[in-house]
């Protein structure tokens, strides 16, 4: 398979997640880091990408076009996903907030809420947040990555391991059919291991466009979800485990 080939999925890749990295694209596609290097240097040689650290990113007049473009995407649903994940927030909680447009879509709900701790590693949530004044916001620091305002790293994940959550509420960049929630980025999935390990509840909140993608990172099994909010019927296999796992699905009000 030569670049031809691969060119079209690691764009889109791109477009989705606004990043590429070498380590999850050898993963992906089966082929050596090597090969993957020569890949983004061409690309980034047409203008179609930009390289950076470990892998490349889409030119700085695009990112946040493609942001935007995810901000917008199943719209209606994501609104409908964060309602129903807020009406399962309580007052006077400690939660935390993970990187995502659905967790952004979600902080907008819960500024009628009261009491809360929000620890979050986005700045656009924090943002949001702070519109409420009965919230207190904690933001983690962290590595920003300025296509979408997500804080990965050592330092964030450092940070999340001094609380306790009452609630988690995550989003992921995919769904296998076995219901494993999938990634791109390793800094991110390292961070979103410790949101889980330290939370009582944890909420996966994400709409009908996961399980059609495909990313290369292993997050966690359904195992470790406690509730499932997404907008339409969720894949057999997918539904096998959540029973088996004992996480509930609950299907957000589309109409």
């Amino acid at each position: 398979m030569g670049l031809t080939i691969r060119k079209p999925e690691i764009i889109a890749i791109a477009r989705r997640e606004g990043k590429v990295t070498v380590e999850g694209l050898v993963e992906y596609f089966g082929v050596t880091p090597q090969t993957i290097r020569r890949d983004l240097t061409e690309l980034a040689e047409s203008g179609e990408l930009e390289r950076v650290h470990g892998g490349a990113i889409l030119p700085s007049t695009t990112v946040n076009i493609a942001y935007n473009e995810r901000r917008i995407l199943n719209q209606p649903s994501k609104v409908d996903i964060a309602r129903a994940c807020a009406r399962m927030i309580p007052n006077d909680c400690a939660i935390f907030l993970s990187i995502g447009t659905t967790t952004e879509a979600i902080a907008t709900e819960l500024l009628t809420h009261e009491g809360l701790l929000v620890v979050t590693n986005n700045v656009n949530i924090a943002s949001i947040l702070s519109g409420n004044k009965s919230v207190d916001v904690v933001v983690t620091g962290g590595q920003l990555r300025r296509m979408d305002g997500g804080l990965i790293g050592e330092i964030a994940r450092h940070t999340i391991q001094q609380f306790r959550f009452d609630y988690a509420i995550i989003g992921c960049s995919a769904l296998r059919q076995n219901g494993d929630l999938m990634d791109f980025d390793m800094q991110e999935v390292s961070v979103s291991k410790a949101i889980l390990h330290q939370s009582e509840q944890v909420l996966l909140a994400a709409d009908s466009s996961k399980f059609d993608r495909k990313a290369p990172v292993f997050v966690a099994s359904m195992e470790s979800v406690t509730k499932f909010i997404t907008d339409r019927q969720v894949p057999e296999d997918c539904s096998a485990q959540c029973e088996l796992s004992g996480t509930e699905i609950v299907y957000a009000n589309t109409d």
